[in-house]
């Protein structure tokens, strides 16, 4: 008896016949149709009847969304593996995840040397095949330094790039029956792949037997390695029952190119097979089996094995492939103990219980790329809302969106609806951290921050409970939401905007005092439908350089040109440029890797009713001694200041301006800002690391404090969410 406890999986075996290529295609996306994960298609390059499956791979995927595709298997000899490699991460991330890599040492070796391939002995083409994974999955591990080496008998490769890596943990499994090659599926390889149709009695239970001692032989866990299964359509249920409990089948493929027998199998058989299995194994939830290297990085003070069911699929720990991806924000490394990556909104009750039951420091993580690097952390655990990345646009300009998604794709999603919302000035910003703190955008001298557009919210409490936003809890969330629980949905009330006029304009900053003021005394006078943000960045060896990003939220180009020329004045223009454009366009979603780069990133800001020369001044200081080499200086006046500083809790409603900088010197940072405070006031959440306690009250000033601490006793009196500019309701 072996039931290895994998979830149940089912595919198709489907002929690559070359007469009508339409034909597979179809039965490729019918496979997608009626429900199965996998479609999967034989290999031979020397048959002229067959269409070449890597090119038929990546059509099927490319014409489905959901199912993966892999090859059953593919032919080792005629396809080199550091190339072979490449193709198949290139295919995994085009397709988001959907390819994985069957693969065989060969066997048919008259047409393989026929077409200028090797002729192996089984030894050899075991060999060979050893080399290859080595070398397949040295090109995936991006992560590592140094080139790919590895000087085979078959293969050698000698310093070769690594990467790119595939989009998730592509599996290698391996078509096999002898021996030899079983023993290489345990100590190596993440399936078994073979035809029930070219077994014996007993051949499944010797295989196993072979593979879980060589699997134990090696440090894994026999439970590491899926058992694949090519089946025919007449396959009695019950025995395909007994394959799954009794020989630890978990993913049936169906060789059929017959329509009506794929229906009926995604109609009937699966589920049926689905339920009957789940019937035998009781309660138990398929377990997710972590290899050495995961166990081995797991950190103290966290029970991986008390994981919720519902999470463990999708968790990510130290040691996992994934682990790169999800563990740092866009500047700050993290090293989390534990990355719980919700899909829903139980989940994330479920995420927020299982955290509170550790004494660790949680993170809770939106879609975006966190500046301050407070939605990651070292040996915690961080609950990631990705998933939960909606997008409805509703009647009237309603938008619901999840706190997962980015603002780029909400600006694509509103923008066939003539529809806009003010987000930042970059598309890979999240909605949950920015609609929660302010969000100072490209439009908000016109339209305000994006909290003020913000609706109603659904939260997870620190108790687990799951509401909608009354009055004073919504007041809380517009401006200081990671303080009182955790936001699964935002409904917010989207404006008329397309195109806008987009201008850039760079300057020599040498005289970065003049420069600032000018630009800050023109972004005051000009109409509210101009927003502009300066950067200033320090240059090793000559001036400083401005960038100075002018929005001009209007299509009428003459109003525009009126309200940019003066901006020209204002310093030496190096470059300039100004076009007509979406305004989805110019906050367009990038989707880029998220990979920190600093430890503890340095980064403090103020806001200003006006700019003048003493603030220029010390912000030039910083940029020439390079203790600050990165400002930015955000307009937030006009529309912003429309509303009353106690109508949310993001009170800073009398500024023009917002300043921040970046440093790498942590003492001589802070010196720096210690002496740019005094001329400016209040500070905005998302851009501050200074833990010091008086930046509490920069924050959120006087009577905002006041009742946030009150709304804290009632909504989170243990302090469950103190990771980001925590309100002690103690206090």
């Amino acid at each position: 008896m072996a039931d290895y406890g994998h979830e149940l999986t089912f595919g198709t075996f489907l002929t690559p016949q070359n007469q009508r290529p339409d034909q597979v295609v179809a039965l490729a996306q019918l496979t997608e149709r009626v429900g199965f994960d996998l479609v999967t298609f034989q290999d031979h390059p020397y048959q002229p009847a067959f269409l070449d499956a890597w090119t038929l791979l990546t059509w099927v995927a490319a014409s489905t969304s959901r199912v993966k595709v892999s090859g059953n298997v593919l032919n080792l000899p005629l396809r080199q593996p550091a190339v072979l490699a490449r193709a198949a991460a290139s295919l995994d991330l085009l397709s988001g995840g959907r390819f994985e890599l069957g693969l065989g040492a060969g066997g048919f070796w008259d047409p393989i040397a026929a077409m200028g391939g090797p002729r192996r002995t089984p030894a050899e083409a075991v060999s060979a095949l050893s080399e290859a994974i080595d070398v397949i999955r040295a090109i995936w591990d991006a992560d590592q330094r140094g080139g790919v080496r590895v000087a085979g008998d078959h293969y050698q490769v000698q310093g070769a790039k690594r990467g790119p890596a595939p989009a998730h943990d592509v599996q290698i499994w391996l078509g096999a029956l002898k021996p030899k090659m079983l023993r290489l599926i345990g100590a190596k390889a993440d399936g078994w792949l073979p035809s029930l149709f070219y077994l014996e009695d007993g051949d499944l239970e010797r295989g196993n037997r072979i593979i879980d001692e060589a699997a134990a032989e090696a440090g894994r866990d026999p439970r590491e390695i899926r058992r694949l299964l090519n089946v025919g359509p007449d396959t009695p249920r019950e025995e395909l029952v007994a394959l799954a409990l009794e020989q630890g089948v978990s993913t049936f493929i169906l060789a059929s190119d017959d329509p009506a027998v794929i229906e009926r199998w995604g109609n009937e058989t699966a589920p049926a097979l689905r339920e009957a299995v789940a019937g035998e194994r009781g309660s138990a939830a398929p377990e997710v089996v972590r290899g050495p290297k995961v166990l081995a990085a797991r950190r103290n003070g966290i029970d991986y094995d008390a994981i919720p069911a519902s999470l463990r699929a999708s968790a990510v720990e130290p040691g996992d492939k994934a682990y790169s991806k999800v563990r740092s924000t866009y500047m700050r490394t993290g090293s989390p103990g534990l990355v719980l990556r919700p899909a829903g909104v139980e989940e994330v009750a479920e995420a927020l219980a299982f955290a509170r039951k550790h004494e660790v420091p949680l993170a809770v993580r939106s879609g975006g790329h966190g500046i301050s690097g407070r939605s990651t952390n070292d040996g915690g655990i961080v609950i990631d809302l990705g998933q939960l990345n909606k997008v409805e646009v509703g009647d009237g300009g309603l938008v619901r969106v999840g706190p997962g998604a980015r603002w780029g794709d909400v600006a694509a999603a509103l923008h066939p609806h003539g529809l806009a919302m003010s987000s930042g000035d970059y598309g890979d910003v999240g909605v949950g951290g920015l609609a929660t703190a302010g969000g100072i955008g490209f439009l908000g001298r016109l339209h305000g921050l994006t909290l003020d557009h913000v609706t109603a919210a659904d939260l997870v409490l620190a108790d687990g409970s799951v509401v909608r936003a009354d009055a004073d809890l919504l007041w809380a969330v517009r401006g200081a939401g990671a303080n009182v629980g955790i936001v699964t949905s935002l409904e917010l009330a989207a404006y008329p905007l397309d195109d806008v006029v987009y201008a850039t304009m760079i300057f020599d900053a040498t005289d970065t005092a003049g420069l600032v003021t000018r630009w800050g005394e023109l972004v005051e006078a000009a109409p509210r439908e101009l927003t502009s943000f300066l950067y200033l960045f320090a240059q090793r060896g000559g001036a400083p350089v401005g960038r100075a990003i002018i929005v001009y939220a209007s299509a009428d180009t003459d109003a525009a040109v009126a309200a940019l020329t003066p901006f020209l004045q204002i310093a030496p223009v190096l470059d300039q440029q100004a076009q007509l454009a979406p305004y989805a366009a110019i906050v367009a979603p990038q989707d880029s890797p998220h990979t920190g780069g600093q430890t503890n990133p340095l980064i403090s800001n103020g806001f200003a009713v006006h700019l003048d020369d003493r603030i220029g001044d010390l912000l030039g200081e910083g940029l020439r001694s390079h203790v600050a080499p990165w400002v930015s200086i955000r307009a937030v006046g006009g529309a912003v200041n429309d509303v009353d500083p106690m109508d949310t809790a993001y009170a800073h409603r009398a500024v023009n301006f917002n300043v921040s900088s970046v440093g790498g010197r942590e003492s001589a940072f802070r010196s720096h800002w210690d002496d740019l405070r005094p001329h400016l006031n209040g500070l905005y959440l998302s851009f501050e690391t200074d833990p010091r306690p008086q930046r509490l009250r920069d924050a959120f000033p006087g009577e905002t404090l006041t009742k946030l601490r009150a709304l804290k006793r009632r909504y989170d009196p243990d302090n469950v969410f103190n990771q980001n500019f925590p309100i002690d309701p103690a206090l």
